[in-house]
This record gives structure tokens, C-alpha cells and sequence, in this order.
């Protein structure tokens, strides 16, 4: 008979074993990103869910600005540099994530959804370098 805690311990091994299946399925599809790249989707696409008061479809655009305020939340002025070591360099990056994520079954795509509505949302260098809320500093470098 099993107890409690060898419960608790297969079920983390399921879990791992689940991970790494479909961890495996990714790279299988796409190799290009690093695999904490479609973690930190996932993590984006429940932080929007997260600050809405109904859960439910999010658009391209919408994902895409809330991967960029929980990418500034999470890693600040490092924002971009962590992005980019995991191979996202721009908003059409977080959209090839997603239709993986969509064709190994880990999201679902509403009928009008594109990788395309991710394409250009707006410019990496503006989001995490031009428009950084520097405590202090205002817009053309003056003190404030």
C-alpha cells in the first residue's frame, strides 16, 4: 500500500514525466526557442488572465503587451536581454511560440486567431529600452 508522501512523489514524477513529453513535442516542432521561452508565454498569457476580471480568449496583440509588462515586471531593466537569450527578439517571435503551443495542445485557437496579429505589435527597442520607466529621468534624459 502507498502512503501519502509515495503518492506526492509519483505524482511529481508524473508530472515531471508530462514536462519533459511535452518538452520533447516542442522541440520536435520548433527548436528554435529556448524551452523557458514558451514557459514565459504561458506565465504572460496567465498574468493577462490574471488582471481581468473575466478569464477568456486574448488577442495576438493583447498576449503580446502583456509578455512585455510581465517580462519588465519580472526581469526590469534586464527585460530585454533575458528575452533574447531565449530566441525572442520581437512580437512575431511570441507568435510562432503560441501556434506551437496551440498545435501540441497546450492552447486553444479561437477561429479568428493568426500568427500574424502578433507581427509588428510594437518595436522591442521602444517597450524595454525607449520606454523603461526610469525613476527620475524624464523623457530626453533631463532629472526630474
Amino acid at each position: 500500500m502507498l502512503s501519502r508522501d509515495d503518492c506526492s512523489t509519483l505524482d511529481n514524477v508524473f508530472e515531471l514525466q508530462l514536462a519533459d513529453d511535452i518538452l520533447a513535442r516542442i522541440r520536435a516542432l520548433d527548436g528554435r526557442y529556448h524551452e523557458r521561452a514558451y514557459l514565459f508565454v504561458l506565465a504572460a498569457l496567465e498574468y493577462c488572465q490574471r488582471k481581468r476580471k473575466v478569464r477568456g480568449h486574448i488577442s495576438g496583440g493583447e498576449l503580446a503587451y502583456s509578455c512585455r509588462d510581465f517580462a519588465l515586471e519580472q526581469f526590469g531593466l534586464t527585460a530585454r536581454t533575458v528575452l533574447s537569450h531565449w530566441g525572442i527578439e520581437a512580437t512575431d517571435d511570441i507568435g510562432r511560440i503560441v501556434f506551437v503551443l496551440i498545435e501540441i495542445g497546450l492552447l486553444i485557437r479561437h477561429p479568428n486567431d493568426r500568427v500574424e496579429d502578433f507581427q509588428g505589435v510594437y518595436d522591442f527597442s521602444e517597450a524595454f529600452e525607449g520606454d523603461y520607466p526610469w525613476a527620475g529621468i524624464g523623457r530626453a534624459g533631463r532629472v526630474v
